[in-house]
Formats: C-alpha cells, structure tokens, sequence
C-alpha cells in the first residue's frame, strides 16, 4: 500500500518569499567562519582532529591544549596556532579558556 504525505493547506503563508528561500539555499550552512577564511586551511585542521582524536580518544582536546601550551611557552607561535586551531575544532570551550589564559603573557 503506497503512503501519501499531503501538506496541511492553512491561512498561514510560508516566512521567506520563494526569492527568499533560494537566498537562503546558497549561504553555507555552517557560518561560523569570518570573511575570508582558508577553507583548506580549515580542512586540515578538522583530519588533523580527527587524528589526534583516533590517537587520544575522549582526552585529544586535553592533549591538543597541552600541545598548544607547550608551543606557546617555547615561543613557536605558529604551532601555537596550530595546536590552537585542533584544540578548538575539539572543544571550543577548551581553546577559548586557554586563549583567555595565555593572552598578555608573553612566551
């Protein structure tokens, strides 16, 4: 027996117009991202979670801090940010209290 889904036909009109839709449809879905963002910047951040993750299961983010803490204190800035970035794909939470934590030490 074949299911029909019928629509409920009611005074309420849709909330976007149909232009407003299709507008809709072409911004990403995920708009976290300032203008002008790396998207394969991005992407490597997110395999290199997604790694450190496989390797520390339930503690990568703690680990990605550490790694990111590590960087910071020895003056790399650029693996700070890295580390950083890994740390924030994880827990975002996380990297924002170390962000709060190391600003305006100097390392």
């Amino acid at each position: 027996m074949t299911i029909h889904f019928a629509l409920a036909q009611g005074r309420i009109r849709p909330r976007l117009s149909p232009a407003g839709a299709r507008a809709a449809l072409v911004r990403p879905a995920n708009d976290n991202y300032a203008t002008g963002f790396d998207a394969s910047a991005e992407r490597e951040v997110l395999h290199a979670a997604l790694r450190q993750f496989a390797r520390h299961g339930i503690g990568a983010a703690d680990h990605a801090r550490a790694q990111a803490e590590k960087a910071f204190f020895a003056g790399e800035r650029e693996t700070y940010r890295w580390w950083l970035g890994v740390c924030r794909t994880l827990d975002r939470r996380m990297a924002s209290a170390l962000v709060n934590e190391t600003d305006g030490k100097t390392g």
